[in-house]
């Protein structure tokens, strides 16, 4: 599967002055929340297994269940957890995706969040001397960006996502994840950024890296309101509905999105993924940092 060089040109939108603008506000933000009193005083924001095996000490409240060592635990009756001593460094892996659902957004496009992530991400990752590599997905693989502990390559990609036009882009996730699993042949920590409406099998990838999923969400799209007559246009096929979108309808789709989600979670637990949502009217730092500890 290859790269393309170019996006869709079924939107032209956003001019360029905007997007520097917004990368510009968006990098200065996110280096001062990094490098400053929000996320300075973490050792790290990133919690891989890059760990190499270090001695068995006895559980205690609030160790992370999935390190207890069971066949120890069964010989002594007591539960004892694994204790890992840190491989630096880590590959820090970002891997968005970009369908033409992340064009929708109230407070900002989903897409646009997904920049704050990647840029949040990036400068965490250069903070604490980890390699920082970026992969950009939609319909095809767009970007692989080279693992990079520099500064300039998080603006890079940071850029690079809201120079990204979604609009009229299907989400392959089929494709998303068979190439990211080819893509990252070292092992990674791997976050996985994307709206997460669809079917998506992530065993392949957790049997490989250390998986976090973050699910960007708007709010108006888990709490519609009814919005009488109008048309509506599929920002991702590029299809039409024109109807009454009244109780009915969205009964139809809360439950339908409630299933998704379900499916999603489950998936997420039986891989051993972490994971958190996040919506657009969130301060991604702040609550990415509350989610991952």
């Amino acid at each position: 599967m290859g790269i393309k060089n170019k996006t869709t040109d079924l939107s032209t939108t956003h001019s360029l002055p905007s997007t520097k603008i917004k990368a510009k506000r968006i990098l200065l933000k996110t280096k001062k929340q990094v490098f400053g009193d929000m996320l300075g005083n973490n050792a790290s924001l990133f919690h891989g297994e890059g760990f190499e095996f270090a001695e068995l000490r006895e559980y205690i409240y609030g160790d992370d269940i999935r390190k207890i060592d069971w066949k120890t635990t069964a010989k002594l009756g007591k539960p004892f957890v694994k204790v890992y001593r840190e491989e630096r460094e880590l590959n820090v892996a970002v891997s968005t995706m970009l369908g033409g659902s992340t064009y929708f957004g109230t407070c900002c496009p989903k897409s646009e969040y997904i920049a704050q992530l990647v840029a949040m991400l990036g400068f965490s990752a250069v903070k604490n001397s980890d390699i920082f590599t970026h992969l950009m997905y939609a319909d095809t693989l767009y970007h692989h960006s080279k693992p990079s502990k520099k500064m300039h390559a998080v603006t890079t990609e940071t850029e690079r996502v809201l120079d990204f036009q979604p609009l009229g882009l299907p989400s392959d996730f089929s494709g998303w994840t068979t190439t990211t699993f080819q893509r990252l042949r070292k092992k990674s920590l791997l976050f996985l950024i994307s709206d997460f409406v669809g079917e998506i099998d992530l065993r392949l990838l957790a049997k490989k890296h250390d998986v976090f999923a973050i699910i960007v969400r708007d709010r108006f799209e888990e709490e519609p309101r009814e919005l009488g007559y109008l048309r509506l246009v599929d920002t991702e096929g590029q299809g039409s509905y024109e109807g009454e979108i009244g109780r009915g309808t969205l009964e139809h789709y809360r439950a339908a999105l409630k299933a998704n989600d379900q499916a999603l979670y489950r998936q997420f637990r039986q891989n051993g993924v972490r994971y958190a949502k996040l919506f657009t009217d969130e301060d991604p730092a702040v609550h990415l940092l509350k989610r991952m500890r």
